[in-house]
């Protein structure tokens, strides 16, 4: 495969991860309002936190208000982790690789961006973010279905699960940190019942309420980080994703995962068996906020290592002009 479709894919996947979770987190915070329109709390300031997107933000945006963060996550393209901007640059990778990707992918994420992509010129007080959420969620569900049932289990397919995953391994990990932060306003009402729900609104937020009242009999910080860092089964837990990508360099490089040959699959392997033999106190030692700080820093020098390995133009001699730029798709 060449580097370049391998590096279109890949990205075209992180985009399509990047923008659903952004999603998932509106759509948990309006449920929130609505079912708790007496409870205070910034809990929309901690939507830009969670994206890593401050400093954008406030170089466009004067005030924290509820339609603005709302415009500038969902449709403002001056924002490169917008929806409508990861869609845009989902879009844009699928049609350069439209050979590789089945009609029917090609067909729901160009739909899917034209959709959300009428709503970019209103006003931010006219944006519908119930309607907007609901219609990406279900896009999304759609194109990772076709993703799933259509495409061959060849190198495209591990490299766009890759970028899907460690996409979703580190929105995972960065809506944790920021309930730590942000969402909290008061140190006196931890335990407390607006902690719980607040706790509840975590889960929400990356579909993992049910499933975890399946495995818990009630919210509590430690098993919720338990649920979401460590557990093995659940698909959107850290140790999950990263367990997965493991699997994919396996078929990608050949080399069994008890002998890694690489310098990606050895750093995958390491981070793997970090998370399947920490635990929570072993969080809880070192302070949370710096364990989800190292495990971000180690999963953007994963996405290094990939680029370096399998993307890198200069070292794919064979597809000399192939790129038309280094590194320069968005990460945040």
């Amino acid at each position: 495969m060449l580097s370049r479709v391998a590096y279109s894919v890949y990205w075209m996947f992180r985009y399509l991860e990047r923008a659903q979770n952004t999603v998932r987190f509106i759509d948990s915070d309006l449920s929130y309002y609505l079912d708790n329109p007496s409870l205070t709390g910034n809990v929309w300031h901690s939507l830009i936190a969670a994206t890593g997107d401050k400093e954008r933000f406030e170089e466009l945006y004067t005030d924290y208000t509820r339609d603005q963060i709302i415009r500038f996550l969902m449709v403002d393209l001056d924002n490169q982790n917008s929806v409508l901007s990861c869609l845009s640059a989902a879009r844009e990778n699928a049609r350069t690789i439209r050979e590789i990707i089945s009609s029917g992918m090609w067909e729901a994420i160009n739909s899917l961006y034209l959709e959300i992509k009428t709503f970019q010129n209103i006003t931010a007080q006219a944006i519908d973010p119930g309607y907007l959420c609901s219609t990406v969620l279900s896009g999304s569900y759609l194109i990772t279905g076709l993703f799933y049932s259509t495409m061959n289990r060849s190198g495209a397919w591990h490299f766009a699960r890759m970028g899907m995953l460690l996409e979703r391994a580190d929105k995972t990990s960065r809506i944790l940190d920021v309930k730590y932060f942000v969402l909290l306003p008061e140190s006196s009402l931890v335990g407390s019942s607006y902690d719980n729900i607040q706790w509840a609104a975590l889960l929400k937020s990356v579909s993992g309420l049910e499933m975890y009242r399946k495995a818990y009999s009630k919210i509590t910080p430690a098993e919720v980080i338990e649920f979401l860092i460590f557990n093995r089964d659940f698909p959107r837990s850290i140790r999950f994703c990263l367990s997965s990508c493991v699997e994919s360099l396996v078929y990608l490089t050949n080399n069994p995962a008890d002998n890694p040959r690489t310098p990606a699959q050895r750093n995958f392997n390491r981070l793997r068996n970090e998370l399947e033999t920490n635990e929570v106190h072993d969080v809880l030692a070192v302070g949370m906020h710096e364990y989800i700080d190292s495990l971000q820093s180690k999963m953007n020098h994963l996405d290094t290592l990939l680029y370096q390995e399998f993307f890198d133009p200069h070292k794919h001699t064979t597809e000399k002009g192939a790129f038309d730029g280094s590194n320069s798709q968005a990460q945040s």
